[in-house]
């Protein structure tokens, strides 16, 4: 029985491939960039971060963590999401976000899905909630395993209590630490390989036999008519 489960957000908890560029997309731009140089090991997370800000400020220099929490307000959740979370808290499972994606968007995530735990990389603002250009990795991209690491010490559930759920490379090392690890819409053949498990369909309630053998996950109540 399964005690903890991780969740990656990006690609997994809602249906966008980033956060990072569900921003980019708004103002109508990117950062490739930035992503080319952290990819090729030239710049480490807190420049990435500075330079995804810089693409921003072009836009709006004055650009304050509200407007951004306002743009992330739009992205979806995953279908499937609702019935998933609601059957891990029914079966009394902690579950976390540990994401190298934004924050505001892992915060509201959490709140609407009744996660206990939210961690993801932030930004400092100043006295107006403006954007400094300075970022909070509190979930280094390439180093997921020693957040989740952590996160068991913290919570006192070891890795053989504990199931992952992820989409990319970098969500393999969260497999590592778990016994459980659900490939969730694999992006390439490391994250399969890396997974105890692969669910190929767009809906995440397809994991609930999978975290919760023995279960399977009840469809979201019908909008009566007014």
């Amino acid at each position: 029985m399964l005690r903890l489960v991780v969740f990656d957000m990006d690609g997994t908890l809602v249906d966008v491939a980033s956060s990072w560029a569900a921003v980019h997309n708004e103002f109508g731009d990117h950062n490739d960039e930035g992503l080319r140089l952290f990819n090729g090991g030239k710049i480490d997370d807190h420049e990435f971060l500075r330079r995804d800000i810089a693409v921003w400020w072009k836009h709006r220099p004055d650009l304050t963590i509200d407007e951004l929490e306002a743009i992330l307000d739009r992205v979806p959740l995953m279908p499937g999401a609702r019935p998933l979370l609601e059957a891990l808290r029914g079966a009394h499972v902690t579950t976390a976000i540990v994401s190298g994606g934004i924050d505001v968007l892992a915060k509201r995530v959490a709140r609407e899905l009744g996660i206990d735990v939210a961690l993801a990389n932030g930004f400092r603002v100043n006295a107006e909630g403006r954007l400094t250009g300075e970022g909070i990795i509190r979930v280094p991209i390439r180093d997921k395993e020693s957040v989740v690491r952590k996160l068991q010490e913290d919570l006192g559930i070891p890795p053989e209590e504990t199931g992952s759920v992820g989409n990319s490379e970098i969500d393999v090392g969260m497999f590592r630490r778990s016994a459980v690890g659900v490939a969730f819409l694999p992006e390439d053949e490391i994250v399969r390989n890396g997974a105890t498990d692969v669910v190929e369909e767009k809906d995440l309630a397809r994991l609930v036999p999978i975290l919760l053998p023995g279960q399977v996950a009840r469809a979201p109540p019908r909008r009566q008519p007014f």
